[in-house]
């Protein structure tokens, strides 16, 4: 299989511009060939490290998209998997490897998808995690587990191309473009507007939060939802605003949806 498949990899705060280098060496292995950047501490790379750690990769460096921000990164896509080496005190869905290929070769066929890294010191932040559907974390040695995350790079794009490889796309009927996976841009404004809308109810304290934002973005990332959805869930919380006539009038969900 030579073709490019249709999946990002997504680097965030790297520190080290040879790992950048690396990643896309093993990106190329696997007929990836999408990198985003987002606040890369050295790129383009002075020294020349990333190109050199490259090698016949250097095409993908050429074409990398540098962003000032994981949303940036991610705005479009319809599933994001970030990945840990550790498991979060954060309950949040964690998939295998294996897993973790099916579902983005799966998710790829209609829109983009997205896997992401953290930066080499401190991996995802909170906020970072918020932003992703699921983690996916390969099990190693638990007394050293944390792997360089061109290692874990090459793992993940090897099961992302294995996936493909061996055809377990799961079949689907053609989609509607109201019943199509909402993008991250989409979730994301629909948070805004229930932390608004809830402030507005007093369901939500803005001084005091608590983790109910982080837990509803968990309950939804789990959800994976489409556009439809998303658009009703906007439509009760416009009512609840009394803000009906905010709603377009070919948005507003029918009685007969189920």
């Amino acid at each position: 299989m030579s073709q490019s498949l249709p999946v990002r990899f997504v680097m965030v705060n790297t520190s080290q511009p040879g790992n950048i280098g690396a990643m896309a060496r093993a990106m190329k292995n696997m007929c990836l060939s999408e990198l985003y950047l987002v606040n890369p501490k050295d790129f383009p790379d002075p020294t020349g490290h990333a190109w050199a750690r490259a090698s016949g990769a250097k095409d993908i460096l050429d074409t990398a998209v540098v962003v000032d921000s994981l949303e940036a990164a991610i705005s479009d896509c319809v599933l994001v998997v970030g990945a840990s080496a550790r498991l979060r005190s954060i309950p949040w869905p964690v998939v295998s490897p294996r897993e973790m290929g099916e579902q983005v070769i799966t998710a790829a066929q209609t829109a983009p998808v997205a896997v992401v890294f953290g930066n080499e010191t401190s991996g995802l932040s909170n906020q970072e995690l918020e932003q992703c559907n699921a983690l996916v974390h390969i099990p190693a040695n638990s007394e050293y587990s944390s792997l360089n995350i061109a290692a874990a790079g090459q793992i993940l794009a090897y099961e992302v191309y294995l996936a493909a490889q061996q055809g377990r796309q799961i079949e689907q009927d053609v989609i509607f473009d109201e019943h199509a996976p909402a993008s991250t841009d989409e979730l994301n404004s629909m948070y805004a507007h229930f932390e608004t809308a809830l402030t507005e109810i007093g369901f939500l304290n803005p001084k005091a939060p608590r983790m109910l934002m982080r837990r509803l973005r968990r309950l939804f990332n789990r959800a994976r939802l489409d556009r439809m959805e998303v658009n009703i869930l906007r439509g009760i919380l416009s009512a609840a605003q009394g803000n009906k006539a905010h709603l377009r009038p070919d948005r507003q969900p029918s009685s007969s949806v189920e």
